[in-house]
């Protein structure tokens, strides 16, 4: 949602048309790989990233990390789940009860990643396990949460926000999992003259006050 309204933001003031294509950071540095026709990439963690960057097949000079976001934890908007701090000891699977918990891959996705890290460190990852519903992205959990397939879900604060079916319950604290950075960079294969002036847009004021309304932390200072 967040990209999208950037992207609209750069086409009304400069005329450059944008063609976003969405899925989990993996499939996409997968596809890139595999030589799919890409000019920016925009992964949920550095991992990813990184993978690419090994391969060279991203302008290492054109990379940045762009934004942060928060693990939550929601459920359907009905739930009778009040609100609640989440610690040391959080017994996610008691609270589960019958039911599961939507979380991304927990092998390859991002936001599976992020989740399965917090819920080791929090101890709660051994009696979770066998309770997993697993999606293929962020935005398939946070659909099985919304249709009330799961009583609760592990997701970004920004995916929650943007879906009104749900309720986010509780933040996971920081330091319980890695910190959620978005990197960008331009792909090695482009040689398209807009992406430089795509990536500058990416951190100016005008792109900061979009991705700072649907929840995102700005990493860097805004360029003009």
């Amino acid at each position: 949602n967040a990209l999208d309204d950037t992207n609209a933001a750069l086409t009304k003031a400069t005329g450059m048309k944008v063609t976003a294509s969405y899925a989990a950071s993996s499939a996409l540095a997968k596809q890139i790989e595999q030589s799919a026709p890409a000019d920016v990439f925009i992964s949920a963690d550095l991992q990813w990233m990184d993978y690419l960057a090994e391969r060279k097949l991203i302008k290492p000079d054109a990379r940045v990390n762009l934004l942060g976001n928060k693990l939550v934890l929601i459920a359907p908007t009905d739930s009778k789940l009040a609100t609640m701090t989440i610690g040391q000891g959080f017994d996610i699977a008691t609270l589960a009860g019958d039911g599961r918990i939507a979380v991304a891959d927990v092998k390859s996705v991002p936001a599976g990643l992020y989740a399965k890290a917090a819920l080791e460190k929090l101890g709660a990852w051994r009696a979770a396990q066998p309770k997993l519903a697993q999606a293929e992205n962020v935005r398939a959990t946070l659909a099985f949460v919304a249709r009330g397939e799961t009583p609760i879900g592990i997701v970004y604060e920004t995916d929650a926000k943007v879906e009104p079916k749900v309720k986010i319950v509780g933040t996971f604290p920081d330091g319980s999992y890695p910190p959620v950075t978005y990197p960008v960079a331009g792909t090695a294969e482009s040689k398209k003259a807009g992406v430089a002036q795509y990536l500058q847009f990416l951190r100016t004021p005008a792109a900061k006050a979009i991705f700072e309304k649907y929840g995102f932390i700005f990493l860097n200072k805004p360029v003009s």
